[in-house]
């Protein structure tokens, strides 16, 4: 697969005034991105995430041009970000939770038509996408709607189309569903699901939302105070951190003593000893079951994920950085 996205030694800082005394100021320099590497193969769904004030969206400006780095080396589709500012934005596609790219007294139809325009898009291949993104993001109840009269959520889903209409390479989203209903959420993560199935796209998701990165992207690189923490899949995370699979098994009865299992240690025991509960290491959920019931009367069992947000926390209070 090829490099879409390939940043290496990626730094960004800022000089900033501080109070030195009642009418001095001084300089001091905050370094936002501190020496990035990051490598996305074409079609690839990466999620980039980081506490308030980590650099994600420093990064993400970066790499579309909208900042020049202070040091290191970036390419995006071939390009470099500043100095071909104007030919990137025709590769990429950027949808900012807060911000907007429709026309606000226009209806989301008009502003479509505009970007066409803007981007200089065949009408055809327009067309199509635009056809596709009616079908999956269901905008036909709207399309005739002034943009400024749009729910979020329907904004949100108007946004996506908007990104995508001149047929990007790589598509950043920033907080991407930040502030929408279930249904809205809900909404705009199958389509993004979809669009990483096509391969075509690669995207690049940075969020508080967690479930948006469990439920859409297999790698995950962590960012904490500039610098890169983790590089890898969300199983490696939960593996690194010691987080396991749990099973819930509640019982007729308690019993004297729990059973031991090999695999799976005893993680806790609740209810008067009425429900156990195991951490799943080398042992199988159904190993585990097997085990149980030839000594215990089980009236139900149960597994529960992980919970990533546990998992990115312990990292956060680690944070020993990737080098």
């Amino acid at each position: 697969m090829s490099l879409v996205i390939d940043a290496q030694g990626l730094r960004k800082e800022f000089t900033v005034r501080v109070k030195a005394g009642r009418l001095r100021r001084r300089k001091r320099v905050v370094t936002a991105v501190d020496g990035v590497d990051l490598r996305v193969d074409r079609g690839e769904m990466l999620g980039y995430i980081g506490p308030n004030g980590a650099g994600k969206s420093t990064t993400l400006k970066m790499l579309t041009g909208v900042l020049t780095p202070s040091a290191g080396e970036v390419r995006v589709c071939g390009l470099r970000p500043v100095a071909e500012r104007t030919r990137l934005a025709l590769g990429v596609g950027v949808v900012f939770g807060q911000r907007s790219q429709l026309w606000w007294d226009l209806p989301l139809r008009d502003s479509f038509d505009l970007l066409r325009h803007v981007y200089r898009v065949p009408a055809d291949a327009h067309a199509a996408r635009l056809r596709r993104c009616r079908g999956l993001l269901d905008l036909d109840g709207f399309l005739d709607t002034p943009v400024r009269q749009l729910s979020l959520g329907q904004r949100m889903r108007g946004e996506l189309t908007a990104a995508l209409l001149h047929g990007p390479q790589v598509l950043f989203l920033d907080e991407p569903t930040i502030g929408l209903d279930v249904v809205s959420k809900q909404a705009v993560r199958d389509f993004l699901a979809e669009l990483g199935r096509a391969g075509d796209t690669t995207l690049v998701l940075t969020t508080h939302d967690l479930a948006d990165i469990e439920r859409l992207c297999r790698r995950l690189v962590v960012i904490d105070h500039g610098r890169v923490v983790h590089d890898g899949t969300i199983a490696d995370l939960h593996g690194r951190y010691g987080s396991r699979r749990l099973v819930v098994a509640e019982l007729d009865a308690p019993l004297a003593t729990p059973p031991v299992l090999p695999g799976a240690p005893l993680a806790r025991v609740e209810t008067d000893g009425r429900r156990l509960v195991y951490a799943l290491e080398s042992a199988g959920v159904a190993q585990v079951v097997s085990g149980l019931a030839g000594l215990a009367t089980l009236r139900d069992i149960s597994v529960v994920e992980p919970d990533i947000e546990e998992v990115v926390a312990r990292l956060y209070r680690a944070a020993v950085p990737v080098r």
